[in-house]
């Protein structure tokens, strides 16, 4: 392979990269602000960098609450990120569902 070769493979590799980051992805599909509470809730691998791009994008107030995959957490400010076990769910899990259910 020549050197102009990995130099193609490696800036579509990032292009690929940026085109998957949840700040890339989400920021013409947020809507307008609601008259009440803004409320995010999410589950799954990727929920605690969408929360945190979603932070960033959302100028207004936000509060609410993700569960992610242990090892895959992310610091955040408005939105509170938990970690759980998956697949299989365990105490952490179970609470975090069931704050969920009460906001």
């Amino acid at each position: 392979m020549s050197a102009s070769d990995r130099a193609v493979l490696e800036a579509l590799f990032q292009a690929a990269l940026s085109a998957a980051y949840p700040e890339t992805r989400m920021r013409h599909l947020l809507p307008e602000p609601p008259k009440g509470r803004t409320i995010v809730l999410g589950a799954g691998k990727g929920a605690a960098r969408m929360a945190r791009a979603f932070e960033t994008l959302w100028p207004h107030p936000c509060e609410g609450l993700v569960v992610t995959r242990y090892g895959h957490g992310t610091p955040t400010e408005r939105i509170e990120v938990v970690e759980a076990a998956h697949p299989v769910p365990d105490a952490a899990g179970r609470a975090a569902a069931g704050r969920i259910l009460d906001l």
